[in-house]
């Protein structure tokens, strides 16, 4: 039989072309400092491990190549000669080791420390500006069964029902066991006294068919199960907290909120997180997990998050109508930040049933000198002063009150307000003339510029996540290991968009112009 001698070279990456992303993941994690995670990490002796390094790019790699189950990345860390390659001879990770290193090492803010480092690394490179930051969020649905939901609304019904069973029973329990409700603090202490009465009287419980059980025994168990569900109900609303309005029972951090992703057709609610990203040159630079449903929440914590750990401010940022609002308006001022947010009014205010309707405050005319609207009929609407108001976020807003006392026996005031009155007119001065400044910059030349970059930049990485990557529910559980994958997704799609820009020659390019979109789609 002829000798076959199976020759193996001992560097593999020479068996990797040069075009192949692992280099580009290669040349990134070089330049990383892993000294936090090696500090942590304590290799066995006589062992050839992988390094928290080599296991954060397999990880990495296995994000770029769409391989997200552990399995799969052990696997290819077995038959994959580019994941053999970043091992460089050390032992393969089974599935396990790889999910503690995740759940273990990269908590507490260490994946998101690299996420920076990755983010500062290309900075110097030149691919991120600083200048632009183009926020957009979604919602991505959570690891959590779709019917395990708690609704605060109808806690709080029930709570209150129970509240009323408690105090009837206790009034009940008093006049029975002859009890002075005054000197008691409460159902726990009604319920001590009941079961000290049962040791006392030598009372024996009871359980099953056949048995009869005492008066006392009923009312002990009736008063136990009042105060269980009390005490759940008020575990339910300290989950919830002031913010929230639904949570899931197998993921408590997720909150149901409508998908656009639904085999119904019908906007589901599902258990979800919203997820807002920051862009820069093409680049994520930064992002934040919520439980917030609506975007106009989200931008702000989005932002300090960026400046505190990864010390970036952009001069310029651009948001969709969803971001509209006073908040967010003061604080890009508060921090020297050039706000172009789409006005929610915006698409409306170009129809003509918008234009012709007197009756709407932005159409009715104003006295700046009086300080004072005019209504269609032209009884005026004066000021009745100013009063401050706060949000759910805890901001602040000091709003002028406008109301006319002519509304009686008008013959158009059913065609302009529904009050049983008089119209009353409530303004935030601040808010409008934040709103009239973004108006103008949005609809400039820039502004336009901007927009265009922003649903090509911000939105595309959103649909190379979940239609490429095929990146739409979540495999962990709570917020803190929701947003270590995150990060996770945010490395690898920065790497890839690294190597994908190198390869299209377009290395250093911050923004978009029609002429360079229609280049790059000629090209594919």
């Amino acid at each position: 039989m002829p000798n076959f001698q199976v020759v193996m070279p001992l560097d593999v990456g020479i068996l990797i072309p040069e075009d192949a992303t692992v280099h580009s993941l290669k040349e990134i994690t070089d330049k990383l400092d892993f000294s936090n995670l090696n500090r942590r990490y304590i290799r066995k002796p006589g062992r050839r491990e992988a390094t928290p390094k080599q296991l954060l790019e397999i990880i990495i790699l296995g994000f770029m190549k769409c391989k997200y189950s552990l399995r799969e990345i052990e696997e290819a860390c077995r038959y994959d000669i580019c994941f053999r390659y970043l091992l460089g001879g050390c032992r393969v990770p089974d599935h396990s080791r790889i999910g503690r290193f995740i759940r273990e090492r990269l908590l507490g803010g260490a994946v998101e420390e690299l996420f920076y480092r990755v983010v500062h690394e290309l900075e110097s490179r030149g691919e991120i500006s600083g200048e632009n930051l183009f926020v957009d969020g979604t919602k991505i649905e959570a690891n959590a069964n779709r019917y395990s939901y708690v609704w605060s609304k109808k806690v709080g019904t029930n709570a209150r029902k129970l509240a009323d069973k408690t105090a009837a029973l206790l009034e009940e329990l008093s006049q029975i066991y002859a009890m002075e409700l005054s000197d008691i603090a409460g159902a726990g202490e009604v319920l001590e006294r009941l079961e000290a009465l049962a040791q006392k009287q030598g009372i024996v419980f009871v359980h099953g068919c056949g048995k009869r059980k005492t008066q006392l025994q009923k009312h002990i168990e009736v008063l136990r199960e009042f105060i269980s569900k009390g005490k759940s109900y008020d575990d339910s609303l300290a989950i919830m907290g002031e913010n929230r309005s639904s949570y899931s029972k197998t993921d408590h951090d997720a909150t149901f909120m409508r998908m656009k992703e639904d085999h119904l057709g019908k906007g589901q609610l599902k258990p979800a997180y919203n997820v807002q990203l920051g862009v820069d040159s093409e680049y994520i630079v930064g992002l934040d997990v919520s439980a917030h449903r609506n975007d106009v929440l989200a931008l702000v914590p989005l932002l300090k998050r960026m400046k505190q750990k990864g010390g970036l401010t952009h001069k310029k940022l651009t948001c969709d109508a969803g971001y509209d609002s006073e908040e967010n308006h003061t604080y890009a001022e508060e921090n020297g930040q050039i706000a172009f947010i789409k006005p929610q009014n915006y698409e409306k205010s170009k129809t003509r049933g918008y234009k012709t309707n007197a009756f709407l405050r932005e159409n009715m005319p104003y006295n700046p000198e009086k300080d004072e609207y005019t209504c269609p009929a032209g009884h005026s609407l004066q000021h009745q002063g100013d009063r401050q108001r706060t949000t759910k976020s805890g901001f602040k807003q000091v709003v002028s009150v406008y109301e006319t006392e002519a509304c009686t026996g008008c013959p158009l005031k059913e065609k302009c307000t529904r009050a049983k009155e008089n119209r009353v007119l409530v303004v935030s001065k601040t808010f409008l003339r934040q709103r009239a400044t973004a108006l103008d910059r949005f609809t400039s030349e820039e502004g336009v510029l901007l927009r265009m970059n922003r649903s090509i930049q911000v939105e595309g990485a959103f649909g190379v996540l979940k239609e490429d990557w095929g990146f739409r529910r979540f495999v962990r559980r709570g917020s803190v290991h929701v947003e270590t994958e995150m990060f996770l997704y945010a490395i690898a799609f920065n790497v890839k968009k690294l190597h994908n820009k190198r390869t299209q020659n377009r290395l250093k390019t911050h923004l978009l112009y029609p002429q360079s979109i229609e280049k790059l789609l000629d090209t594919g």
